[in-house]
């Protein structure tokens, strides 16, 4: 279990988190907040890239800081961007890495091999990675990342440049990974989240907004959101979360405290509730 009690994080007199205090038990958690609410501090926070100005982070009852590479040996991290040898191969690239993380030598080659074919590299495990697609490197970063089995697997921006297939086959992964550790997974993308994580952690102004499942995030606004054609005026009261292509041609997505003339009701969805908290409406 992964503890986070009453967590403060300043710069200066900037605090970039304020009083967090969130559990983690084994599953797949989504992290998600605009540009600046100190997602990526939380994750550095959680990966001892930083530690907190007050507060502490406890790894099954102990203090991540005092247990240091204990901690970190049951941690899997793939941050935003990772530095690899554009001259290594996967298969390269990870023995290296295992070398690091002194994984047995008797079980380095089965367990990368094992690796590449969950990401779909097994094929190109032995091209040199300057060849290879934004795509290709993420697969390859995040076979870095699970590649010491790790209990806790934080996951920053993981499908940036992966087209649909990888995307499927990433949460197929991931659905198959929590079933007995915990999984982070800090995205600006609400789709890679909203089908494979339980929990949806949002942060709002500093703070912990909410940690709760899609749906429950979800329900306050049924009945609120409707689809109007494209080129509707608004007026006061109803917001524009988005617009989108039907059978009909272009339509809106209005979030809407009573119902509205023309409005067909919809089921409001993770990305109007993300919207609506972070935009004009709220909740």
């Amino acid at each position: 279990m992964l503890s986070v009690e009453h967590v403060t994080k300043r710069y200066g007199k900037f605090t970039a988190l304020e009083d967090l205090s969130l559990t983690f038990t084994p599953g797949v958690y989504g992290l998600l907040a605009p540009n600046g609410a100190g997602k990526t501090t939380l994750i550095k926070m959680l990966t001892t890239l930083l530690f907190p100005t007050q507060g502490q982070i406890l790894w099954d009852g102990e203090d991540i800081q005092t247990l240091g590479e204990t901690y970190r040996a049951q941690l899997g991290y793939l941050p935003q961007t990772f530095g690899y040898y554009p001259s290594y191969t996967p298969r390269q690239f990870l023995r290296y890495a295992a070398a690091l993380q002194r994984i047995p030598l008797a079980e380095v080659e089965g367990r990368i091999a094992d690796r590449l074919k969950q990401v779909g590299l097994e094929e190109v495990a032995d091209q040199k990675m300057r060849k290879f697609s934004g795509g290709m490197l993420q697969r390859t970063g995040i076979a870095l990342a699970i590649l010491g089995d790790p209990k806790l697997l934080i996951l920053d921006e993981p499908t940036a440049g992966l087209d649909p297939r990888e995307r499927v086959r990433f949460r197929n992964l991931i659905h198959a990974l929590a079933a007995d550790r915990i999984v982070i997974l800090s995205t600006h993308i609400v789709s890679d989240v909203e089908t494979i994580a339980g929990q949806i952690i949002l942060l709002r102004d500093h703070r912990l907004y909410c940690c709760a499942s899609p749906a429950e995030i979800c329900a306050p606004y049924q009945g609120k959101v409707f689809l109007l054609p494209a080129g509707t005026p608004l007026a006061h009261g109803q917001t524009l979360l988005s617009e989108g292509q039907g059978a009909e041609g272009t339509f809106l997505r209005v979030l809407c405290d009573r119902p509205l003339e023309g409005g067909v009701p919809a089921q409001p969805t993770l990305e109007d509730a993300f919207l609506a908290i972070y935009g004009e409406g709220q909740p």
